[in-house]
């Protein structure tokens, strides 16, 4: 059997304590990605995917909150995990603000990291500002979507889809799981389902050239783009 490790970036200037990190979570089955100062981290997480980023505070060149802010404000939905020695709630309150999904404050004990990035490693943030696949984009606070660039106007059940599609991106959505999420009180007649997925093929695939809306037979339906 494939032996599977979590995949992390740990974003951190002291080295001593970087080093000490990376070697206790090595035996946790977690691998670590290194950066020791912000404009370094923010690269390695744009280019890369993660299961989590584990994120200073205070750091070179670009500081921790700023670079949390950049990746939520560009769709990065990687889950965060902020590590400082900034302990009053004003600090956490800037970091939760920022876009940060947990705190942990120094000194720690390792197993508690490691648990708490095994937690946060099976799942997406909530945090995230924008959600993008290929040319589509959904801006959280305005509530808008956008496909190459022209506005796409929804309903607010079309919208409630289109998040969770878009956030479950590549992975397939199980028809159960959208009925849920769409109607949680009263699951209704399973053709509603159907209209709801053909008015929002309707809206984001049918102009444009590329589908992203995919059926996948005896399971349900994903969102995948061509990059």
């Amino acid at each position: 059997m494939k032996e599977h490790f979590i995949d992390v970036l740990l974003i951190e200037d002291d080295r001593d304590l970087a080093l000490s990190i990376a070697e206790y979570l090595r035996f946790e089955g977690i691998r670590c990605d290194h950066a020791f100062n912000g404009h370094n981290g923010y690269n390695l997480a744009t280019k890369n995917n993660y299961d989590v980023i584990l994120l200073d505070l205070m750091l070179p060149r670009i500081d921790g909150v700023t670079v949390c802010q950049r990746l939520r404000f560009e769709g990065n939905d990687t889950p965060i995990l902020m590590l400082t020695a900034k302990d009053t709630l004003d600090d956490k309150a800037v970091g939760f603000e920022a876009g940060t999904d947990d705190y942990l404050v120094k000194p720690f004990a390792m197993k508690e990291l490691a648990m708490r990035v095994k937690a946060l490693a099976k799942r997406k943030s909530g945090q995230v500002k924008k959600l993008c696949v290929d040319d589509l984009v959904f801006e959280y606070k305005a509530r808008t979507v956008r496909r190459a660039g022209q506005e796409i106007r929804l309903t607010p059940t079309g919208l409630l889809l289109l998040d969770v599609l878009m956030r479950k991106s590549p992975l397939v959505v199980s028809k159960r799981e959208l009925e849920e999420t769409l109607w949680p009180e009263d699951v209704p007649d399973s053709n509603n389902l159907k209209v709801q997925i053909y008015q929002l093929r309707q809206k984001i695939d049918k102009p444009f050239e590329t589908k992203l809306i995919e059926t996948v037979p005896g399971h349900g339906f994903r969102m995948i783009g061509s990059k």
